[in-house]
C-alpha cells in the first residue's frame, strides 16, 4: 500500500507508514553488536545460550546466558535503554517513546535485582562499547564464576 493511501489503524503507535516500517525492522535479538561479541566469545572457547531466559519463571531473556556459571549478559541498545551518553529524546510522539524508554530502564533494574537475588551475575554493556573489551570482561567473569564453583564443589 503506498504511503499516501496508508491510514493509521485505530490504536496504532506509528505516526506514519514510514515510521511503522522503520520500527518493525528493528531487531530485538541478533543485533550486530551481539553477533560480534558472541563470535569473539566463541573464538575464546566459551559456549553459551543465545536469547535465553536465565530463570525459567522470569519472562525476560538475556542476550547471552552461561547457565552453569550463572552469568547473564545484556547488550543494551543506546536508544531503547536510555544510554546517558547517546540517548536523544524523540521529536515526534515524545510522550509515548520517553515513557517506553523509562519503562525499559525500570524493567532492566528489576531484572538485575531478580537475577542477583537468584545468585546470578548480571553484566550489562552498551551497544557502543568496544566488542573486544566487552568479550574480555565477559570471559573473565565466566572464568571467575567457574573457578569459584569448582572451589565450592571441592571444599
Amino acid at each position: 500500500m503506498p504511503d499516501a493511501e496508508w491510514v493509521r489503524p485505530l490504536g496504532s503507535w506509528a505516526s506514519s507508514a514510514a515510521r511503522r516500517r522503520n520500527m518493525q525492522a528493528i531487531r530485538s535479538r541478533d543485533t550486530k553488536p551481539e553477533q560480534l561479541i558472541r563470535r569473539l566469545l566463541h573464538a575464546q572457547g566459551l559456549r553459551y545460550r543465545v536469547a535465553a531466559r536465565p530463570l525459567p519463571d522470569l519472562r525476560r531473556t538475556a542476550d547471552v546466558v552461561f547457565r552453569p556459571a550463572k552469568v547473564a549478559v545484556f547488550i543494551d541498545g543506546c536508544y531503547w535503554h536510555g544510554c546517558p551518553e547517546h540517548y536523544v529524546p524523540p521529536k515526534t510522539n515524545a510522550g509515548y517513546w520517553s515513557d517506553k524508554v523509562a519503562r525499559n530502564m525500570a524493567r532492566d533494574r528489576d531484572t538485575d535485582q531478580r537475577l542477583a537475588e537468584a545468585g546470578w551475575t548480571v553484566l550489562r554493556f552498551w551497544e557502543h562499547e568496544p566488542s573486544e573489551e566487552v568479550a574480555t570482561q565477559i570471559a573473565a567473569e565466566v572464568e571467575k564464576r567457574r573457578a569459584l564453583a569448582q572451589r565450592k564443589g571441592t571444599a
